[in-house]
């Protein structure tokens, strides 16, 4: 090598030092600048200065726990004791909450030196530990109180509301009514309702003790009671929960049989006209294209709410995933084995069934049995827009702005039921198609 040449070798090399240099500090700076962009565009500061992680640490407690309404119409002065203040959680005539006493002044003991006083003539009184005894008068519309103008941060205060959060729990006054919510750990009327015989009875007494319903035994009695449980709906809760593995399956499997043969017209090699694999790939391309929230909407409009509306969006949008899929499988068959079938005087549909198919089987079952279990979750998406299973259920749970461990139990429900359809699309993809060691 001469002179030259080494110097053309050490330009090369500069040059190419130099690009090193450039890519490995200008992409970090790219992608820096790129979040400091995201930042002041997303207002991080401003979102972090907005949100109230009070309200979080209540949503997570409801979650988790029940509260217990207690709560007095200013108008008719009617006391109601109710668990969620639903009306299926009420308690009946002539019964209350143990921590609740009195008759004509109505004490309410919330633990902890905190008690709430309901007096005759729509007159409240709230004790707190280390405050001043709070008086409270409803008038009309409007609510009046002894209460000063430097208000803590657990209190919020106006004429028409008065708000007080304490640990042991919460009341809020207003002219129409007074409420107060206690708090207790668990899910409250899971199993049984109030009305039910069975309700604050172990499971060793249902099993094993006295009948506890004349006109049934323990057993049937329980499993009825808790069948038909009004407040948790669990008859409701598996039929939705039946609903959305129904949109899936139906959706996936409609899309795998529409998929297969589009397939072989869109795959170079089975289909020789290029005007068809074209029109045939661009059919996919559409399809597939538009989300299948998109294809919801707009069935929607045509067929109406409903689980089928949300079967023909995964159906269609799952047919144009499909056929990508397949076409590509089948471009990568063994031809030899199809010449094999071939020399046999096989026709041309045996031979794609005996030379073709046990090709691409495992691919094609793989691919279907996956998107079977995701499907599963985009179902209750879609069923919380088209009005079917589970994700209806856990959208009007999250609407009524109350109701969060409900909200809370069927996020356990979809969870566990993505679990189980994993493990058993794993287990059938092992049973179909076998598994390596």
């Amino acid at each position: 090598m001469n002179t030259a040449d080494l110097s053309f070798a050490k330009l090369d090399a500069d040059k190419l030092f130099r690009r090193k240099r450039l890519i490995g500090f200008g992409i970090p700076t790219v992608i820096a600048v790129y979040l400091v962009y995201i930042f002041f565009v997303f207002d991080i500061p401003g979102l972090a200065q907005r949100a109230n992680f009070d309200n979080a640490v209540t949503l997570a407690s409801d979650s988790w726990s029940h509260k217990v309404h207690v709560t007095r119409d200013n108008r008719s002065g009617e006391i109601i004791y109710a668990v969620e203040g639903e009306r299926k959680g009420r308690y009946p005539d002539g019964e209350r909450p143990d921590w609740v006493s009195g008759d004509e002044v109505i004490t309410i003991d919330l633990g902890e030196g905190h008690v709430v006083r309901y007096l005759p003539d729509n007159r409240t009184e709230i004790q707190v530990p280390d405050f001043p005894l709070i008086k409270v008068q409803a008038e009309g519309r409007a609510v009046t109180s002894n209460l000063p103008d430097d208000l803590p941060s657990w209190i919020s205060a106006s004429s028409r509301r008065i708000g007080i959060t304490t640990p042991e729990g919460r009341i809020t006054l207003t002219g129409a009514r007074t409420e107060v919510f206690n708090y207790f750990p668990g899910w409250e009327l899971f199993w049984f309702t109030l009305d039910s015989p069975y309700f604050g009875h172990s499971l060793p007494k249902i099993l094993f003790g006295e009948q506890l319903d004349p006109t049934r035994s323990n057993v049937a009695g329980a499993v009825s009671d808790w069948w038909n449980n009004a407040m948790w709906r669990h008859k409701d809760v598996a039929w939705a929960i039946g609903e959305t593995i129904l949109m899936a399956f139906l959706g996936t499997m409609g899309a795998a049989m529409i998929a297969l043969p589009l397939a072989f017209m869109a795959a170079k090699r089975f289909s020789p006209f290029m005007i068809l694999r074209a029109a045939t790939r661009r059919l996919f391309d559409f399809v597939r294209g538009v989300d299948a929230l998109i294809w919801t909407v707009v069935l929607a409009r045509a067929f109406g709410p409903g689980p089928l509306t949300g079967t023909l969006a995964i159906l269609i949008t799952d047919t144009g995933t499909f056929g990508k899929i397949f076409s590509e499988a089948l471009e990568n068959v063994d031809s030899k084995q199809i010449e094999g079938i071939a020399s046999t005087g096989a026709k041309p549909l045996q031979r794609y069934r005996f030379g073709v198919i046990p090709q691409v089987v495992p691919v094609l079952l793989a691919q279907i049995l996956y998107f079977l279990e995701s499907n599963t979750r985009s179902a209750t998406i879609i069923g919380a827009i088209t009005g079917g299973g589970i994700g209806l259920m856990l959208t009007q749970a999250i609407q009524t702005q109350k109701d969060w461990e409900e909200v809370a139990y069927y996020i356990v429900l979809i969870v566990v039921m993505v679990m189980f359809m994993d493990w058993f699309s794993g287990w059938l993809r092992g049973k179909l198609i076998g598994r390596k060691d």
